[in-house]
């Protein structure tokens, strides 16, 4: 399985209401095998009173290329294989699921998955369960990964042994204590002391079964006692406010010594005592109360400081349970790849953006800083995203992208070898795709594929793999139908290909046409590489992966999805000889039925369509787009002023036209709200009903439709898009309440009216573009990244642009990786890009050394057991003692 996590910390440093916002990050993802990678999933950072509000998102994705477990333990039964799945958590909040495979002790799962996470978190895991039809599903083992160990397996394949998984183990959140070590005199006139324990609150506690009920027990604990008190129960909340005070007699009446607080014998009982803290579930249930997580104090560490506060990361408990061989549980393989980002404002980074915008017109490209990034990179995927997104967001990427083509091009000798690498020019095309085509897909591909999934046709047509009953002359009619219709819709909409991929197409055509004036067909072999193989074919074998299917295709239809993939892209190819492109005998038979010439005229009919000069859409798309759909819990509107108002699950759908949400799937709709009644999309405090993941569609008259997501990545995936598709809407709110009204009164403002104007300002900033929503900023600091992780390689491609062989001879081997026409405006070039990579970094080093000063150690943004401030702090402690 292989992952992405990149945490973006973000920071804009001038005052005043700004906001930040770009796509998720899909640098792992080939276009030859995958798809893009959906809607825009958009961050907002607020700014309160003009003060800065440092935030942060990570992003999550797996790639099906390594994603496999090896050796689980057999099945205790007579045919010891296993239905497994595999999850991936944050903490303990599932975030994504993987398909079942049957009958499997090394199963192979083809998933890819990709999100923003919208909130901090310790530990990254992957559980793997094994089916149980009759039961609950068991855990066989998990990989637990932290935060600040992540950085340890960046971008390399790595085995990770499974872990048994002990409920004592799985802990997450953290307590806010307050304790105070005081002297009391009797009335006799001896001392003792006396320990306050106050717990104040907690956040973040696991969601067991479905609920939260927790409540704390403070122990006080030594060689020969231990004293135990217990909070009351906090009813459905998993943010509990205690704010209760406990209190330990610590020692034993004895006279006073002004030398020392203790005695001798008291002063070895303190040090062995300690205080500890447990967070328990409260359950109905016959086993007892979970336990949520502990947290263990020695008493020692007061006598420095008779009163301390701070919050604390809770911990799993120690019950010596010994652990069985790492070997017995198997292993899986997961690939992580984790990088950090700070973006400042957009002065900073001025210089560096211009200079990779004007990339374009540089003469010749290769000189250009664009260009010299995908030279220096050691994959061409991570320098194509972030440039494209730069390149669109400014409006520049159809003249960069026909400038690097036209020069791969040039450089390319066969017509038939063309764009077939893994060039950068090919890798920005792909990215484009998938930013600009979303949608061109779903109103393209979606109803043919939601019916191909739902009737299971039978479509198998290799002679060995038929099953009983199963007609093999039956089966082909079956597929021969689905790819024609497939091929008719996709031949039929080139009036719907988003206009910034026809241009590009247009560039492409011209550049090969041009280069290979003597073959009449590579005007066509240019533009169909990349619509059927890279965009069309791989969303047909994967529709999931392309938000056409919202689950994983069952193994009968991905085989089928699979078969037609293969015969469309063949369809595509326009080759001379395509009964040869299949390896296996039954594809070249099944072929047979499309070798007519009427299929080669409706593609390139369809490709000079999409590729001609100066082709613009003549009518918009009538029909609504389904942008996203799924069961929510959602609390009734109220339209009635006498009336049960509860929570009910209903299958929600959400088109460009209205919101809509009914009992079950394809039911009549229970509930329809136009697009433009949606004036603000917010999310709900949790106070409100004591749910998590809550937000709230605002619509007019201030009636408002309260709906919980199933976890923090879906209800933040959900306020997105609707956020956008209002965004344009004449009567938005400027404010809102984040609190419900209920008991007569509104939570957040006590304000008693229900029409009330809000009190809190509407997150805001987001554009009506459905398809592309990117911040430049934070892209050209990716490409900074870029350049200062590489910056060797850009000093060696300095060194080699003055190399006298690069002028007057053969290039040294060691220079020979880099493509440079032009040395002096390369070496111009990088001069530039050196010095801006210099200046930021000395921003960056500012910002750390600044954060370093005014961080506290046990705050609520860094408690106490956070190792990876820990880390930063060892960090911050070397630099400044090597600066000395």
């Amino acid at each position: 399985m292989r992952c992405v996590l990149i945490q973006n910390i973000i920071f804009k440093t001038q005052a005043g209401v700004k906001s930040s916002r770009w796509r998720t990050d899909s640098e792992i993802v080939s276009a030859a095998v995958k798809g893009p990678l959906g809607s825009a999933s958009v961050f907002l950072q607020k700014y309160k009173k003009g003060l800065l509000r440092e935030t942060w998102s990570a992003y999550l994705g797996m790639q099906q290329e390594s994603c496999e477990a090896k050796n689980l333990p057999t099945y205790p039964g007579p045919n010891k294989m296993r239905d497994c799945y595999c999850t991936v958590n944050l903490d303990q909040e599932e975030v994504f699921r993987t398909k079942i495979v049957e009958k499997s002790l090394c199963p192979f799962y083809g998933e890819d998955f990709y999100c923003e996470i919208p909130r901090t978190f310790r530990h990254l895991s992957f559980y793997i369960f094994d089916r149980d039809v009759f039961r609950r599903d068991s855990i066989i083992g998990k990989v637990a990964i932290q935060k600040e160990d992540l950085q340890k397996y960046h971008n390399r394949d790595t085995w990770f042994q499974l872990q048994h998984v002990d409920a004592d183990s799985e802990v997450q959140g953290k307590v806010h204590l307050e304790l105070r070590l005081s002297e009391v005199i009797t009335d006799t006139g001896v001392v003792c002391h006396k320990l306050a324990t106050r717990v104040l609150e907690c956040q973040g506690l696991p969601i067991v079964n479905g609920q939260c009920d927790p409540y704390a027990t403070v122990t006080l604990a030594g060689p020969s006692r231990s004293e135990a008190k217990k909070t009351k129960v906090k009813k459905k909340t998993n943010n509990p406010h205690f704010d209760e005070v406990f209190y330990f007699e610590v020692t034993r009446p004895s006279s006073y010594n002004k030398k020392s607080h203790f005695d001798i014998e008291d002063v070895d009982e303190v040090d062995k005592m300690e205080i500890r803290v447990d967070l328990w579930n409260a359950s109905n249930l016959k086993f007892g109360d979970e336990f949520l997580g502990e947290l263990r104090l020695p008493l020692k560490f007061l006598r420095q400081s008779s009163s301390y506060e701070a919050w604390y990361f809770l911990q799993p408990r120690d019950n010596g349970n010994k652990s069985l061989k790492p070997d017995d549980l198997g292993s899986l393989r997961l690939n992580v790849v984790y990088t950090e980002d700070h973006v400042f404002s957009s002065d900073y980074y001025s210089p560096l953006r211009d200079l990779l915008l004007k990339s374009a017109d540089v003469e010749p490209v290769s000189a250009s800083a664009a260009h010299i990034l995908g030279e220096v990179c050691r994959e061409k995927q991570e320098a194509a995203i972030p440039l494209v997104r730069l390149f669109l967001h400014y409006g520049r990427i159809v003249p960069f992208i026909s400038a690097i083509a036209n020069a791969e091009v040039k450089r390319t000798q066969d017509p038939n070898t063309i764009f077939r690498g893994n060039s950068l020019t090919s890798k920005c095309i792909d990215e484009t795709m998938k930013l600009a085509g979303m949608h061109y897909l779903q109103v393209t591909l979606k109803p043919i594929i939601d019916e191909i999934c739902q009737v299971h046709k039978p479509c198998e047509i290799d002679p060995v793999k038929l099953k009983d009953g199963e007609n093999l002359e039956n089966n082909r009619e079956n597929l021969r139908q689905y790819v024609d219709r497939i091929f008719t819709v996709i031949t039929k909409s080139g009036v719907s290909c988003p206009t910034v991929m026809c241009d590009i197409f247009f560039s492409l055509r011209e550049s090969a046409a041009k280069r290979f004036q003597g073959d009449l067909d590579v005007r066509y072999t240019a533009v169909s590489s990349f619509i059927f193989l890279r965009f069309f074919a791989p969303a047909i074998l994967s529709p999931n992966l392309f938000q056409l299917t919202p689950h994983h295709p069952d193994p009968q239809t991905s085989r089928t999805l699979t078969l037609i993939s293969k015969t469309i892209q063949t369809l595509g190819s326009l080759s001379k000889s395509k009964s040869a492109n299949f390896k296996e005998s039954y594809m070249a038979t099944f072929y047979d039925y499309f070798n007519e010439q009427k299929y080669a005229d409706a593609v390139k009919n369809f490709l000079d369509l999409i590729s001609s000069s100066g082709r613009r859409d003549h009518k918009s798309i009538e029909q609504p787009i389904l942008l996203k759909e799924g069961f929510m819990i959602k609390r009734a509107q109220g339209r009635k002023r006498f009336g049960m108002k509860n929570f009910k699950k209903r299958w929600f759908r959400l088109t460009n036209h209205e919101f809509t949400y009914q009992k079950s799937k394809g039911d009549h709709p229970l509930c329809s709200i136009p697009i433009e009644n949606i004036l603000a999309v917010e999310r709900l405090e949790e106070e409100s009903f004591k749910m998590k993941n809550m937000f709230q569609v605002i619509q007019p008259e201030r009636r408002v439709l309260y709906i919980q997501a199933n976890n923090c990545v879906e209800a933040k995936d959900w306020i997105d898009i609707l956020t956008k598709v209002s965004q344009c809407n004449k009567k938005r709110l400027t404010v809102y309440h984040p609190s419900a009204y209920l008991n007569g009164h509104w939570l957040c403002c006590k304000a008693t009216a229900d029409n009330t104007p809000g009190c809190t300002p509407c997150t805001g900033g987001l554009p009506a573009n459905i398809q592309l929503d990117i911040d430049g900023d934070r892209e050209t600091e990716r490409i900074y990244s870029l350049f200062n992780l590489y910056m060797p390689k850009l000093e060696k491609m300095q060194e080699a642009c003055g190399s006298k062989s690069v002028y007057d001879g053969p290039e040294e081997e060691e220079y020979s990786t880099f493509i440079i026409d032009d040395p002096k405006e390369t070496y111009k070039t990088l001069k530039l890009i050196i010095e801006g990579v210099g200046t930021l970094e000395q921003e960056h080093a500012q910002y750390k050394r600044d954060k370093f000063k005014k961080t506290k150690y046990g705050s609520q943004e860094h408690p106490i057991g956070d190792k990876s401030f820990q880390t930063y702090i060892r960090q911050q402690s070397e630099i400044s003692a090597h600066s000395i």
